[in-house]
């Protein structure tokens, strides 16, 4: 513009000043100037059009070429379709001309700015550098050597940017940036140290470099010098670009010089900036860091990452974090832990630590079954291991403490050689067994681990017990001759006076020979017995045993020592002092004190409406009464027995007892009536004869002799002369029974019914044919036999047969069928065990029919009736606690497993730990139900199903808490260790689910 100026004033300097301003006006070189302020203004959609059409117009070459210029740089502005041809063009067709070089510029620029690299790199070429300023020429270069960069070309990128570095002007701070850049991703540290050194300096890049140059210092192993510049960044710069990963660098670096305090502090400053994700190694050193400075809750958080695969960091992470977790003493989660890095042979040295610390830490939480197994596990796999002194000695521990005695005996009797230690162990242990035997009800078995403790007498006081438990299991089995071997056996070591199992000798040996009517030793027994049980705090059998005594004294007529010991007992408020009064009043009777008897008798039966002693009570004072003529009274007696117990085996002769009373008080017509009615419904009685006798004198005497021959003639009915024939014919039959050859019983049953269709014990016969059809296990058709027996409403058998239909019912699973039968046998029992049988059968067909309270009562009745049989109690307080948990009453349920668990490690506590736990589950507290598990399940991991079920409900809670890691390993233990297929079946699913 400054030259069309110039021109403009040497062409006019000889016009009229008027005519010069006219021609400025007019001419191209004024439109050429306006066009050039559109431009200037970036109306370049304007200026293009203008100078386009000046180009048409104009024939001055200079202006022709400037408006081709501008025509084209303002085409490329508003980047019209082709306008870079435009450019091209100009510097072609002008190639000397000053506007070339900045044509090329502005191209260079136009793809540069378009990241089109590929063709910026010849525009910028085009560029004539040596007639530019240093600040172009610098520009021209490093764009050109950024476009090289994007394109992937690092050596000549490399070769621009060189030239730019340490120029003056904007660009040498990026041109050592990125020089840096591709020195780094060559290898060549040195250089780029160098070069982000010098971009650091930059206010632009002071920001970004930090992290560059860290990792330069990290991959060259400068950790000094990285951690000297990376901590005064950190505290003295704001906004650092990737300043997470700056953590990480200084975190790696950290870990290397083993200030692990330092390193966790970046490690976790990384992880809570959440931008990115550490690898597995550094999330194990991340967990070493944390387990070094004693956060051992923290380094859990990492090892549970870095543990998830079978190799080496996953090894040595599972290593770790069972150590983490002993020290958080949650030796649940380190067994865990430790048997996963056991399990994985990546390093031997690590799976033989592992191995060891596993078996200790189950030890520690009463895990034996676990421990046993790690060690018997470590011992074939490093018999010469470092630990294999220490892991003897723990085996003999926990051998003695496990629960699988079978496993643990086994193990004994393989070994070759067996120290003192171990073998004391296999005493105590073989002792055990019997016992689980022996309340199992396997007698025979619990005999033979009892035979095979003795036979090991190490110690002296296992050796008693082994006898005690042994003459028990006898007892219990009916081998009363060996028992008594056994428990003389006991008596014979001499042991001190005050051992539990001596005194408990004395009970087991009076019973054993009381059952074999030894009286006179049986009294020594039970008195050595209740002598040392005397005032007790822990009287256990005492009550009982005292009762036995005064029995045994009076079996041998020692009258005056029965009655002392039947008093005491009345005196000390006995548990069977309804007994002690019934025994007390027939000693008094045979003392010939006979009202002092009926003192007794009476006290029985106004104050223990219930006693199954009621019967004979009310019989013997009526008895009583007789012998003394007192005739009403006698009468009333029989009386009250006949109305009150109407299925009582006593009422034939309370019906005898009652018509000798009338006869005596010549009320001959109920005399009549009471002997008629024992020949009508007792007619087999063995009083039936007499009360013929009877019954023809008192009619005689009424004058009612023609009344007489119609029940003589009924008696011959029921006793037919060939009654030694029939009587042969009947007990042939019953020894056939008694052979347990049942179908030969029921077939000569029939016969024999057949034969004797009057027979009058022909519903025994029936009872002994539904029995045989119940023992050969036809249960259809003993039911249908029992039913019939059932419908003779006075049989002596009756009762039995409705004990039998309860039990069948029962069986059949017909629990509402089986109700009003178990009711009225409860109410007739004559035993405890008769009662124990009927209730326990209502409590069960109670809950079976969802009748859920009464199942609660008569559980409550059966716990109350106590240990009848082993398992009496903890099955009641089973049906109880399952009864209130069906009814919604969880607190109960639950404080009545926590009774059962606490008092019986039997099958019954095994389901109720469980259940316990489950409630635990299923209200949320996931961690309240682990700790339930671990602190109760030691005792029960005999009862395969039940432990099993507990331990995946463990890993349920693991799920619940998001410990997927102990739950897999929970799970897999269960998979590998449990022998119930179920139980295995329901672990894999279970870990399919995680997996």
């Amino acid at each position: 513009m400054k030259k069309s100026l110039v021109l403009l004033l040497i062409l006019g300097m000889g016009q009229l000043a008027y005519s010069q301003s006219s021609l400025y006006q007019t001419s191209e070189f004024k439109q050429l100037d306006d066009h050039f302020e559109l431009f200037q203004k970036h109306l370049f959609s304007a200026s293009k059009y203008e100078f386009e059409d000046l180009k048409a117009s104009t024939d001055e070459e200079e202006i022709r070429i400037l408006s081709d210029f501008y025509y084209a740089i303002s085409s490329i502005k508003i980047d019209n379709p082709g306008s870079s041809d435009l450019v091209y063009a100009f510097i072609r067709d002008y190639r000397n001309h000053p506007k070339t070089n900045e044509a090329a510029h502005v191209l260079g620029n136009f793809f540069f700015e378009n990241r089109n690299f590929r063709e910026a790199i010849p525009a910028f070429e085009k560029v004539r550098t040596d007639n530019i300023s240093d600040a172009q020429r610098s520009e021209v270069i490093f764009k050109t050597g950024y476009s090289y960069f994007q394109l992937g070309d690092y050596p000549r990128a490399l070769t621009q940017f060189n030239q730019v570095k340490g120029k003056s002007g904007e660009y040498s701070a990026d041109a050592f940036y990125y020089a840096g850049f591709i020195a780094m991703n060559q290898g060549n540290y040195e250089q780029a140290s160098r070069d982000f050194s010098a971009a650091d300096k930059s206010q632009f890049y002071s920001t970004r470099v930090p992290y560059m140059l860290s990792g330069i210092y990290y991959r060259q192993a400068q950790y000094d010098d990285l951690i000297g510049y990376a901590e005064n960044v950190l505290q003295n710069r704001k906004n650092l670009d990737r300043k997470e990963e700056i953590h990480l660098y200084l975190a790696e670096a950290y870990f290397e010089k083993r200030n692990f305090g330092k390193a966790a502090e970046n490690y976790d400053a990384f992880v809570n900036a959440r931008k990115g994700d550490l690898n597995r190694s550094q999330v194990y050193k991340a967990g070493i860091s944390q387990f070094e400075i004693e956060n051992y809750q923290r380094a859990t958080d990492y090892f549970k990452v870095s543990a998830g695969q079978n190799d080496e960091i996953g090894q040595v992470s599972s290593y770790y974090l069972g150590h983490a977790y002993v020290k958080l003493n949650n030796p649940q989660f380190a067994s865990n832990s430790f048997s996963a890095a056991y399990k994985s042979d990546v390093n031997p040295e690590i799976r033989e630590d592992a191995l060891i610390n596993f078996a200790k830490v189950n030890l520690e939480r009463g895990s034996f079954q676990d421990a046993v197994g790690a060690l018997d596990n470590y011992l074939d796999n490093f018999p010469n291991g470092k630990h294999a002194k220490e892991a003897e000695n723990l085996l003999t521990d926990a051998l003695i403490n496990t629960n699988n005695y079978l496993r643990a005996i086994e193990h004994i009797e393989g070994m070759p050689n067996k120290s003192p230690r171990i073998r004391e162990a296999y005493q105590k242990i073989t002792l055990y067994q019997g016992i689980v035997y022996y309340r199992d009800n396997r007698h025979e078995l619990a005999t033979n681990y009892f035979d095979k403790s003795i036979s090991t007498p190490v110690n002296k006081e296992l050796v008693v017990q082994a006898y005690f438990w042994k003459g028990e299991a006898l007892s219990a089995n009916g081998d009363l001759p060996t028992a008594i071997r056994a428990y003389e056996a006991l008596q014979a070591q001499r042991p001190n006076p005050n051992d539990p199992y001596l005194i408990k000798s004395y009970y087991g040996l009076g019973y054993a020979f009381f059952n074999t009517e030894q009286y006179a030793k049986a009294e020594t027994q039970f008195r050595s017995y209740v002598d040392r049980k005397q005032g007790s705090t822990e009287p256990e059998n005492y009550d009982e045993a005292l009762i036995r005594l005064g029995d045994v004294y009076y079996v041998q007529k020692k009258f005056s020592e029965s009655q002392n010991i039947f008093q005491r007992a009345i005196r000390e408020s006995n548990d069977f002092v309804d007994y002690a009064y019934f025994r007390s009043g027939v000693v008094y009777n045979f003392q010939n004190r006979n009202d002092e008897a009926i003192q007794q008798m009476t006290m029985l039966i106004n104050n223990y409406p219930n006693s199954l002693h009621l019967e004979d009570a009310i019989y013997q004072k009526a008895q009583i009464n007789m012998e003394e003529m007192r005739y009403a009274d006698a009468r009333d007696g029989f009386s009250r027995l006949i109305s009150s117990r109407p299925n009582s085996p006593f009422i034939p002769f309370a019906l005898e007892g009652r018509a000798v009373a009338s006869f005596s008080l010549q009320n001959y017509s109920a005399t009549i009536d009471d002997y008629k009615k024992i020949l009508e419904n007792h007619p087999n009685s063995s009083n039936s004869e007499a009360a013929l006798v009877g019954l023809q004198e008192a009619l005689a005497i009424e004058g009612r002799s023609a009344e007489f021959s119609q029940y003589l003639s009924r008696f011959r009915g029921a006793n037919p002369d060939n009654k030694s024939l029939q009587n042969l014919e009947f007990e042939a039959a019953k020894a056939l029974y008694f052979d347990n050859s049942w179908q030969q019983a029921i077939q000569a049953f029939e016969n024999y019914m057949r034969n004797y269709p009057q027979a009058s014990n022909r519903i025994e016969a029936v009872y002994f044919i539904a029995e045989s059809h119940y023992k050969a296990g036809r249960k259809d058709l003993a039911l249908e036999n029992f039913y019939n027996i059932e419908r003779e409403r006075d049989s002596n058998q009756r009762l039995r047969a409705i004990q039998r239909i309860a039990a069948i019912e029962m069986e059949n699973k017909n629990y509402g069928k089986a109700l009003p039968f178990l009711r009225e046998a409860s109410k007739n029992a004559r035993n405890q065990i008769e009662e124990y049988e009927a209730k326990r059968g209502l409590m069960i067909a109670h809950f079976e029919t969802e009748t859920f309270d009464s199942a609660a009562h008569y559980s409550d009745r059966v716990i109350a009736l106590g240990n009848v049989t082993v398992d009496a109690v903890p099955a009641a307080m089973l049906i109880k606690g399952k009864s209130r948990l069906k009814t919604g009453n969880t607190d109960q349920a639950e404080k009545v497993f926590k009774d059962l668990i606490d008092e019986y490690k039997t099958v019954h506590g095994a389901e109720a730990l469980f259940l316990l736990a489950e409630i635990q589950n299923k209200a949320g507290q996931f961690e309240k139900s682990n700790e339930t598990i671990f602190d109760q399940s030691g005792p029960y991991s005999g009862y395969g199903y039940w432990y099993g079920k507990t331990f995946v409900l463990l890993a349920e809670n693991y799920i619940q808490l998001d410990e997927d890691f102990q739950a897999k390993a929970t799970l897999e233990s269960i998979i590998a260790n449990s022998n119930n297929e179920e139980i295995v079946k329901l672990a894999k699913e279970k870990l399919n689910k995680i997996n």
